[in-house]
């Protein structure tokens, strides 16, 4: 049986307080229930599923200089729904189960959506990359301003755990290995 609906309340840089709200499948109307008026509401669960009430839903509600807005979603996965606010490129780029959502920050228009094989683990922008890196359990991926996936690679091992440390993206896999990646290329980062 799943729990009641879950809550968290997040400062981003930019002056954005978002509100998350989400729940389990099912759970679509208690997790809706408390959704603010004012701005716009944006759906993107049908982009997962032509029934997205039947899954995991979450709703993400930022207020802004620019105003307000809500943007709802849906998961297969019970997951909780985190953001990296990419202010290079103007995006809170959102990850929820298997997907990764780049949206205006001041408007909370998607830019882009992508679908990953596995289950999304995190995600980190950096003023010092050109696209956003999104670490899933057998993939990393590198994702451009325009949606566009500037670079991929696939694991053999299940990775567990990913930090942005030192300039390097440390992986740590199921099995125990440790692997750090240069986030800008891809490629094996030099010890």
């Amino acid at each position: 049986m799943a729990g009641e609906p879950r809550d968290a309340t997040i400062a981003y840089p930019g002056g954005l307080r978002a509100r998350w709200r989400w729940g389990g499948s099912g759970q679509a109307a208690a997790v809706f229930a408390l959704s603010e008026v004012g701005g716009t509401l944006l759906d993107l669960g049908p982009e997962v599923s032509d029934e997205p009430d039947a899954l995991c839903r979450a709703e993400l509600r930022i207020d802004g200089p620019a105003g307000g807005w809500t943007v709802r979603f849906a998961s297969t996965l019970n997951d909780e729904p985190t953001a990296q606010l990419w202010d290079t490129a103007g995006q809170l780029v959102v990850k929820y189960g298997f997907h990764v959502y780049g949206l205006d920050a001041r408007t909370g228009m998607p830019h882009w959506t992508h679908r990953s094989a596995t289950p999304v683990l995190a995600i980190f922008a950096s003023s010092r990359l050109r696209h956003v890196v999104v670490q899933a359990e057998l993939e990393t991926f590198a994702i451009e301003a325009d949606g566009v996936v500037a670079w991929r690679i696939a694991h053999s091992d299940v990775v567990t755990e990913a930090a942005l440390v030192g300039g390097r993206l440390v992986l740590t896999a199921y099995g125990g290995g440790v692997n750090a990646l240069d986030p800008a290329t891809g490629r094996p980062a030099g010890g």
